[in-house]
C-alpha cells in the first residue's frame, strides 16, 4: 500500500487501513470518504454521540444498535456502515474519532494531498477556508485537506497545523505570552 502504513499506527490506524483497502477495492473510496467526514462532523458535534462511542458502560450490542441507527438517520450505509458495525462488535468504537482521522490521512496521502487542521475561535466563511487552502498549498507545494474546528477561547486568530508543523496566531496564545512578560518585569 504505498508507505500509507508509517502514516498511521494503532488500533485506529490498523482499522482506517483495512477500510481504505476495501473502499479502494470496490471503487468507493470518495464515498466511504464522505461518510467517515460525515461521521467525524457528527462526533465533534454531539456529545452525547462521544459518550456512547467512548463508554465502556454500554454494551457492544447497545453501541451497535444505537450508532446504527445514528448511521441510518444520516443517511450512511454500505462499506461505511458495516465498518462501524464491525468495530462496535469488536469493541473498537472507542477509537473511532482517531479511524476517521486516520481515514482522512490515509485518502489525503492517496490524492497527493497534505492534511492540515485549522481551529479558530468562530467558523470561517467557505471564501476564507479557500482562501487559507490556496495559502497553505503555495507553501507546503502540495494540495491541503483543510480539517476546521472551533474553539471559541481562542478569542479571535487561528492555530493552522501541518503535519508535524504548527502555526498558532491566536488571540489567547499572544494574551499568554504578554502575561508571562509582564510576570517577568514585575
Amino acid at each position: 500500500m504505498n508507505g500509507e502504513e508509517t502514516l498511521v499506527s494503532g488500533v485506529a490506524g490498523r482499522y482506517a487501513t483495512a477500510l481504505f483497502d476495501l473502499a479502494a477495492e470496490e471503487g468507493a473510496i470518495d464515498q466511504v470518504a464522505s461518510d467517515m467526514n460525515e461521521i467525524g462532523r457528527m462526533l465533534g458535534e454531539s456529545d452525547d454521540l462521544m459518550r456512547l462511542v467512548r463508554s465502556p458502560v454500554y454494551s457492544a450490542e447497545d453501541q451497535r444498535r444505537a450508532f446504527g441507527a445514528v448511521l441510518q438517520k444520516a443517511g450512511i450505509g454500505g462499506i461505511t456502515a458495516n465498518f462501524v458495525n464491525l468495530a462496535a462488535r469488536n469493541r473498537r468504537l472507542f477509537a473511532l474519532p482517531e479511524m476517521v482521522r486516520a481515514f482522512r490521512a490515509i485518502v489525503s496521502r492517496h490524492r497527493g494531498e497534505v492534511s492540515a487542521e485549522v481551529v479558530t475561535a468562530q467558523e470561517l466563511t467557505e471564501e476564507q477556508a479557500t482562501s487559507l487552502a490556496a495559502a497553505l498549498k503555495e507553501a507546503v507545494g502540495r494540495s491541503v485537506n483543510l480539517s476546521r474546528k472551533v474553539d471559541a477561547s481562542l478569542i479571535g486568530g487561528m492555530v493552522v497545523r501541518v503535519g508535524s508543523r504548527m502555526i498558532d496566531t491566536s488571540l489567547k496564545t499572544k494574551l499568554n505570552g504578554l502575561r508571562l512578560a509582564m510576570k517577568e518585569v514585575g
